[in-house]
């Protein structure tokens, strides 16, 4: 049985009337697997099936984060998934309104729909995640969505440089950077506020014309750090528009602090951290050895 047919399965076993017509299966994801249908009467589905358990154990808490940032972004009219469907064996949800801005090719390459460095998608962006951000750590917390204050974001940071360290030789230059962040005081935030942890054009939907209609994959978001929400406009965009998306977010009532954009670069560039997380949680030869050489020990 091929994975289509598979994830198709589970999907009629939850009552859905998917078919297997022009079902297109997307690989991409670290986490999921998703499978794209229509159901019998036109409505287009999106499948994800978690490839771990230790995915499958998060999904309660992602529909905890839905229920909380739906209403308040539905009156920006933007969307998120309104899941049907959730248990341990398959998550799906009507197929929201857009289209990313950014997809991969069969092979991995990306394929981008939209100009990621435009001064009219920095703007909306900031504006997004102003409303986002309006959110506090409180409201999360009752939410029941998980929420960390500034002194346990900055403590999850070393706590996770030392794994990483433990389990991969590091180059010295990382170390010295790291450890320079870590100490650097006006790089960390003074509140928490609720983030999506992963907000970036593949997970972005927009309109022909460029308005985001919807936010896709809440998997990772959390009351943290606001700067995390702006680290991929730095790495796509450059620190002009970087600066742009700010400003946008600043005028919209966003909550600046004075080394936001530094942090945003910082965390740009800690990637090879969850890399090394990433690859230590699967275990997998390739993982590691990928983490390795991003992380640049001998």
């Amino acid at each position: 049985m091929s994975i289509i047919d598979e994830v198709l399965d589970l999907a009629r076993s939850h009552g859905l009337s998917v078919s297997s017509e022009d079902a297109t299966l997307i690989e991409a994801g670290l986490d999921y697997r998703v499978v794209i249908t229509d159901d019998a009467n036109g409505q287009r589905w999106i499948l994800r099936q978690p490839r771990r358990d230790d995915v499958a154990e998060k999904i309660a808490n992602e529909a905890s984060i839905l229920q909380l940032v739906g209403p308040v972004l539905a009156k920006e009219n933007i969307a998120v998934p309104d899941w049907r469907v959730h248990g341990a064996d398959l998550i799906a949800y009507p197929a929201l309104p857009g289209s990313p801005g950014l997809t991969l090719s069969s092979s991995g390459e990306p394929i981008w729909h939209m100009d990621p460095a435009s001064p009219d998608y920095a703007a909306r962006l900031g504006r997004l995640l102003a409303s986002l951000h309006g959110i506090t750590a409180a409201q999360a917390s009752v939410a029941g969505v998980e929420t960390r204050s500034p002194e346990q974001v900055r403590q999850a940071w070393r706590d996770d440089i030392g794994k990483v360290r433990d389990g991969f030789s590091v180059s010295p230059a990382f170390v010295e950077s790291w450890e320079a962040w870590l100490s650097d005081d006006t790089c960390w935030p003074e509140e928490t506020v609720m983030t999506h942890g992963e907000i970036y054009p593949a997970h972005v939907l927009m309109s022909a014309d460029g308005v985001i209609t919807g936010v896709l994959d809440w998997t990772t978001a959390r009351a943290d750090d606001p700067a995390r929400d702006f680290a991929a406009q730095y790495g796509a965009a450059g620190q002009d528009m970087l600066e742009a998306a700010l400003d946008a977010y600043e005028e919209a009532g966003g909550p600046v602090y004075p080394g936001m954009a530094a942090q945003a670069r910082h965390l740009w560039d800690a990637a090879p951290i969850g890399h090394g997380l990433y690859a230590l949680t699967t275990g997998d030869e390739q993982d590691m050895a990928t983490a390795a050489a991003m992380l640049g020990g001998e």
